[in-house]
């Protein structure tokens, strides 16, 4: 892919694919209120309160409201080295769902989980909850079978697994460096 910007590992390739998805005019800046869809997009997940200091810290001096690539990229890649908002295990995962469900049934109603979702916690809005049920919900019980989801929710390779990598490359660099 042609950026214009000189890239120099896959960690740095990953976030400026996930950021020009996002640049509509081809110029290497995105609306700030697209830096939360960028984070997902990349499996992140991020709470309301981290994306804004994100965009806090790579709002456009010369374009406010707006993230320039380079910044963008050099503020998340630091970010994913130290495994900021990462998801939760699906060991995490399955142990929540087990609180929320004492009868062990394995399921929770689409409609016991659209309230937490909507009421407790980092809350979900409409269009958030539109989009997750396709991907939770079993469309004959109308149910959302927890294993299954969590197992729909599982990435082969994260952007986490490829920070690591760069993180621990960069180290080998710096200490071949002081040789």
């Amino acid at each position: 892919m042609e950026i214009g910007i000189s890239l120099s590992n896959e960690l740095e390739v990953r976030i400026s694919e996930a950021f020009c998805i996002f640049d509509h005019h081809g110029d290497k800046y995105i609306d700030t209120r697209n830096i939360g869809n960028v984070l997902r997009f990349l499996g992140c997940v991020p709470t309301n309160k981290e994306v804004n200091e994100i965009i806090a810290a790579t709002d456009s001096v010369e374009n406010p409201g707006e993230a320039h690539l380079p910044k963008f990229m050099a503020h998340v890649s630091h970010l994913l080295m130290e495994r900021k908002m990462e998801p939760a295990s699906p060991q995490k995962l399955l142990e929540a769902f087990e609180v929320l469900d004492p009868e062990n049934k394995r399921f929770l109603t689409k409609e016991y989980f659209g309230k937490l979702m909507s009421e407790e916690g980092e809350v979900f809005n409409k269009e958030e909850l539109d989009a997750m049920w396709p991907v939770a919900i079993d469309p004959i019980t109308d149910n959302i079978p927890y294993i299954f989801y969590i197992n729909k929710l599982k990435h082969k390779t994260t952007i986490y697994d490829v920070a690591e990598a760069v993180k621990e490359e960069l180290a080998a660099n710096e200490k071949e460096k002081k040789k």
